[in-house]
């Protein structure tokens, strides 16, 4: 008996991430702040200087203030005004940004930066020059062969692996998971250049044209963003700025020069998913599980929603509070997610693509139409920017009452929270380092019950559950273990409860009568142990 309790007693081992890229960079800030001891490695000795991704929505930058940023990535940031679309050099269609959907132009080296901050705020760090050489796996852990900057070789345990390494993956090749999928046949060519013309500059402007789709977009440093497709035969070493020059003349309004370039590219673009993102306890996430079209500016961002999505599941897990079941429902709801993302990507780079004139001219009355009756805005830019993604949960996704829906994200709503004598959004308003049951407009005569059947389930999940209560009439979120003042006489009420998950989605909306089916809903997920324990640190 002493033994078996000395082998419980033992701590489970630290986590490994493998890349220290954005998605990296974030799970490994993610995991160590929610109490998981972890190691990131990078085979590169040092950050790249190159910009490569771009684009970055509201919800990522919602997740980078989680994550410690506090308003970094706007202040670094370029916003943007509007997506301009052109056939040819023709306007056909404008689709500007309101503030809460509006992208910022921020590149992939100032995102790390901002992550790189949130990580000194932990205990954990990076070690670069190291490359990981060989994975084996069994129910206990995960052996990994590591080569340092100085060559040498060892074998450590941890108790996961998840690959953030991008898309040539050793993590995913050592795996032996498929990455499926196809390459399209154009090369594409980018550069950061200089620009004199008449260009508004914070507009993305799309030049499609029978010769080839043109991309232009200002940068935060006055310099530009140029994205081509290469006509055919061109070899990427002959890519140059005059050659550069000769396809935005070709494809662009004209009047533009490029005067000295920052950064030239020529690269294939591919269309692929991971077969799975979880062999045992391997785990995949961004561009290590899928890839695709830089087509809406979606590839940082679905990485960044990968690692939010699967770092609070996998803390649970290796504090042995939730089985490691738990973590296949990342690999359902992202593996979903990412799919929809590849497709979505295609379509529009398809679209781009196109050279019929009859499908042209099907494509630009698609465009116009989409701008006049402001379409783009109900759907289309809500799903760039990150805030229409629904999973799969216990209920049928979309199920729900008063705006509140199961699998979507909690409505942003504008509210004063009491913790902070603050006006903020509610999801800024709510901890992600617990599940959170939500009471909205508790009626006078049932809070004795009600308050005691909730002091129930935060006796039973301890410092995993927050309870917070909302008053819709005066939009008060009262502090956690406060009640609201009495409600306005006469103003409709709608009474409910809704279990919120760490990630800020949805999971399950109920009645006030339904405290003990939360409580139920609960224990499938935080069911391996009751009570409480030590808290992980304090964040946002």
């Amino acid at each position: 008996m002493k033994d078996n309790a000395a082998a419980e007693a033992v701590p489970p081992k630290p986590v490994l991430v493998v890349g220290a890229g954005p998605v990296g960079l974030a799970v490994t800030t993610d995991l160590a702040r929610r109490g998981v001891p972890v190691r990131c490695v990078d085979r590169a000795a040092e950050r790249s200087p190159l910009t490569k991704a771009l684009g970055v929505w509201p919800r990522s930058v919602e997740i980078l203030d989680k994550l410690g940023a506090r308003g970094a990535a706007p202040t670094r940031g370029l916003r943007v005004d509007s997506f301009r679309y052109y056939s040819g050099n023709r306007p056909v269609a404008r689709l500007r940004f309101p503030d809460r959907t509006a992208p910022l132009i921020l590149p992939q080296p100032d995102v790390e930066a901002i992550l790189g901050d949130c990580l000194d705020a932990t205990d954990a760090r990076v070690e670069r020059g190291v490359q990981l050489l060989d994975l084996d796996q069994d129910e206990q852990g995960v052996k990994a062969r590591l080569r340092d900057a100085r060559g040498d070789e060892t074998v450590e345990e941890f108790s996961w692996v998840v690959g953030c390494d991008g898309a040539g993956s050793t993590v995913r090749n050592l795996t032996g998971i498929a990455f499926e999928g196809a390459t399209y046949p154009h090369t594409f060519v980018v550069a950061d250049v200089g620009l004199e013309g008449d260009l508004k500059h914070d507009d993305n402007h799309y030049y499609c044209s029978p010769r080839g789709i043109l991309v232009i977009a200002g940068l935060p440093d006055g310099q530009y963003r140029v994205f081509t497709s290469a006509p055919p035969g061109l070899a990427p070493a002959d890519v140059t700025l005059d050659v550069v020059q000769r396809l935005v003349d070709e494809r662009g309004p004209g009047g533009l020069r490029l005067v000295h370039e920052n950064w030239i590219s020529a690269f294939s673009v591919h269309a692929r998913h991971a077969e799975t993102t979880r062999s045992g306890r391997v785990l995949l996430a961004g561009d290590a599980a899928h890839i695709h079209s830089p087509a809406g500016g979606q590839g940082l961002n679905t990485g960044l929603y990968d690692a939010h999505n699967l770092a609070w599941k996998l803390a649970l897990v290796w504090h042995g509070d939730a089985d490691a079941g738990l973590l296949d429902t990342y690999v359902r709801e992202r593996g979903a997610a990412a799919q929809d993302v590849v497709r979505q990507a295609d379509r529009q780079t398809r679209a781009w693509l196109l050279q019929k004139p009859h499908q042209v001219l099907l494509r630009d009355l698609a465009l116009r139409a989409g701008s006049a009756l402001r379409l783009a805005h109900w759907s289309y830019t809500s799903t760039l920017a990150g805030f229409r993604t629904v999973y799969a949960t216990a209920e049928r996704p979309g199920t729900g009452r008063g705006g509140f829906r199961s699998g979507a994200l909690l409505p942003d709503r504008t509210v004063r929270d009491g913790a902070t004598g603050r006006r903020t959004t509610l999801r800024r308003a709510l901890s992600d380092l617990t599940h959170t049951v939500l009471v909205l407009d508790p009626p006078d005569e049932g809070a004795p019950r009600l308050r005691a059947e909730l002091e129930a389930l935060r006796a039973r999940f301890g410092d995993r559950l927050t309870v917070r209560v909302l008053d819709t009439s005066r939009r008060a979120l009262a502090a956690p273990g406060a009640w609201p003042r009495p409600p306005r006489p006469g103003l409709p009420r709608r009474p409910l409860l809704v279990l919120v998950r760490p990630d800020h989605h949805v999971d399950a909306v109920r009645p006030l009568s339904g405290a003990a089916g939360l409580g139920d809903r609960l224990a499938t997920v935080l069911g391996r142990r009751g009570g409480a324990r030590t808290p992980a640190p304090t964040g946002a």
